[in-house]
């Protein structure tokens, strides 16, 4: 048995105990070794003790989301044990730290059910609730272990680097345990080596620690277990493949600040709120460029003054945006609707979590869609788009102030803690695929009163922001451009902004802002609207934003193993809703699956309310977790072969 290049890797421990930057040296070295990966970040909502993990699907092929069944697990915790030993497949790997011991009463994070299932789970092999207990069971289950004895290494790391305080360093052991599973793989050293220097670089002192503890590690585990693994056939190994230095390591949240700071973004706002925040942290660390200024980057006292602060610098001319969550964003609606009625490009970052009200904080959903797209008293122009990968993130921040400043509106970017908090090895960006489009912004009036936009823009020698146009867009200039006064007000206004309650007015001012949505269907491109994968089929799976990446490996899955071919139909433009395009892509379809993290299947009313169509099945996740490709695969096997009863299927895994 000799599977090569392809496993699930899973490691967890308390938060604050460094298992984030041990997973990040694990990818750090995979991706050095030219191999493609999907990272999952899991983390309680608090700030240290609670049980986090990572797990990551590396491959020699490109991987776009995470699986469920784990191939190898590390563990150097407790309750890392407990959680997640079970998911371990047949002739999988745990690789622990041999001083693990305690029960499961030792574990006061662990949920009363799970400890409960746990116990019971034991009880029926005759087994007691220990970590022995646990790590015999799995054994009965076929899993392999690989005892590795942490604390005696640091002993002789310490007393090889003549240090004995070396030995007290237990945050050392989550390092020397990714040596050991990497040595268990046979993987290179130097590029664990290199992983290392890199995710340490900003301390050479540590990195060399790092390095010391990896090194000892990785040889010990390889001279202890080199006879063992030809014995018994280990079946997974990693082998570098040429290194591409066209791809990138990165993490969702980053795309989206790359792709505003390539967009020109100049001021951006936020309130701290997970999962947004890291993306401001993030230009916060990058806003100079060359020695030259970038980005603008406020933290403000709340997120009504974020989104207020973002449309004062859109009224001045700079290309901002704001970046939040759900409850954030439910601050921001009434300056959403200030900046709807006075035509304000505006950028509003949406890094949904599962609500309501806190909800789940540090957890994954897609419920906010149909409030993003009705957010709002009265009714004004919106678009709504939705990235579904890490990607479309990039390219997408930067179309949404395109589509800000081309129809001078309010723009939602949907993302969400299933792609902020990811990692992944995608292709490199190319800012060139996206041009810059500021839309109609004037200088001056004195070009205005010289160019052909000019009796559109001036009115008796005044300033006319609000003008009527053919297309309903009207000539902006920068708020305090000499000699280009006009009025902003909450109220309706005149086409110079003066409030107005005329009847005949309003009306025309409404159908001046809202055509617009029309203007915009027509406009963007195909693949702008929605986008189809797959294979020809009449069976169409449905869905937007995050799910694609489980949605796509989930039919692959379904041809190569069970020889069906399903097709999928990704939604970017949620808002206008793209009627034409969607209808046109389903015409064929006879089986339609939509498929979305939420409960109600908010995608599904705007297919009923849009196209009169109904999706013949749902499939729904809403646990906090995302969905995973082994999960989705199975649901739409079911479907398709007819053992689903029920029209509504909802997928729990998650621990």
């Amino acid at each position: 048995m000799e599977v090569v290049n392809r496993l699930n890797w899973v490691t967890g421990g308390p938060q604050g105990s460094g298992v984030d930057t041990a997973a990040n040296v694990f990818a750090k070295a995979c991706a050095l070794g030219g191999l493609y990966l999907f990272g999952k970040r899991e983390y309680h909502s608090n700030i240290k003790g609670e049980h986090s993990y990572f797990s990551i699907h590396v491959s020699d092929k490109p991987v776009r989301a995470h699986v469920d069944p784990i191939d190898m697990l590390v563990v150097f915790d407790l309750e890392t044990l407990f959680r997640h030993a079970l998911h371990v497949v047949k002739d999988g790997i745990i690789v622990y730290d041999s001083s693990i011991e305690g029960s499961i009463d030792d574990v006061p994070t662990l949920e009363k059910r799970r400890r409960d299932e746990l116990r019971s789970v034991l009880a029926r092999h005759s087994l007691e609730g220990t970590a022995e207990g646990m790590l015999k069971l799995v054994e009965m289950n076929g899993v392999r272990l690989y005892s590795i004895p942490c604390h005696d290494l640091l002993h002789d790391i310490a007393s090889k680097r003549n240090d004995p305080s070396l030995s007290k360093m237990v945050r050392l052991i989550n390092m020397m345990m990714v040596s050991a599973s990497l040595a268990l793989l046979e993987y290179d050293q130097q590029l664990l080596v290199d992983a290392i220097r890199y995710i340490f670089r900003a301390r050479k002192s540590i990195a060399d620690l790092n390095v010391d503890a990896a090194l000892y590690t990785y040889n010990y585990t390889k001279a202890r277990y080199a006879n063992t693994d030809k014995e018994d056939g280990i079946g997974y190994r990693l082998i570098a493949r040429e290194f591409r230095d066209d791809m990138l390591l990165i993490q969702g949240n980053q795309a989206v600040a790359l792709g505003k700071i390539v967009g020109g973004c100049r001021f951006q706002t936020y309130y701290p709120i997970t999962p947004a925040s890291d993306e401001s942290e993030f230009l916060e660390a990058n806003e100079l460029l060359d020695g030259k200024g970038s980005v603008v980057v406020v933290q403000t006292e709340d997120e009504i003054a974020a989104v207020a602060m973002a449309i004062g610098a859109g009224l001045a001319g700079a290309r901002s945006s704001t970046s939040t969550s759900g409850p954030g964003f439910s601050l921001m609606v009434e300056a959403l609707g200030w900046a709807g009625i006075n035509e304000v490009p505006v950028v509003i970052t949406l890094y949904q979590r599962a609500g309501p009200s806190t909800g789940l904080p540090t957890r994954h959903e897609q419920g906010d869609l149909l409030f993003a797209i009705h957010a709002g008293h009265g009714e004004f122009p919106r678009i709504v788009i939705a990235s579904g990968d890490v990607e479309e993130a990039f390219y997408d921040a930067i179309r949404a102030f395109n589509y800000a400043e081309r129809y001078q509106m309010p723009v939602i970017h949907m993302v969400d803690k299933a792609i902020a908090n990811c990692v992944t090895v995608c292709n490199e960006f190319n800012p060139a695929l996206v041009r810059i489009d500021r839309g109609l912004l004037l200088d001056s009036v004195t070009n205005a009163t010289t160019s052909t936009t000019a009796e559109a823009v001036v009115v008796d020698g005044r300033y006319s922001r609000f003008r009527f146009t053919g297309d309903g867009i009207s000539p902006r200039i920068r708020l305090g451009t000499v000699g280009a006064v006009f009025w902003n007000t909450g109220d309706e206004h005149d086409e110079l902004g003066h409030i107005t309650e005329d009847p005949d007015l309003r009306i025309r001012m409404m159908d001046k802002r809202m055509g617009k949505l029309d203007l915009i269907l027509k406009e963007l491109s195909y693949e702008e609207q929605a986008m189809v994968y797959g294979y020809k089929s009449d069976a169409t799976v449905i869905s937007w934003g995050s799910t694609k990446g489980a949605i796509l490996d989930a039919i692959d899955m379904l041809k190569a193993r069970d020889g069906i071919d399903m097709n999928f139909v990704q939604l970017r433009l949620l808002h206008p809703f793209p009627t034409s395009r969607i209808a046109s892509l389903l015409e064929e379809t006879r089986l339609l699956i939509d498929v979305e993290m939420n409960y109600s299947a908010q995608l599904a009313k705007l297919l009923r309310a849009n196209l009169q169509r109904d999706a013949d099945y749902h499939v729904v996740k809403y646990n906090g977790r995302p969905m995973s490709s082994s999960e989705v695969y199975e649901a739409l096997k079911g479907i398709v072969r007819g053992s689903v009863r029920s029209k509504r299927v909802v997928l729990r895994h998650g621990v």
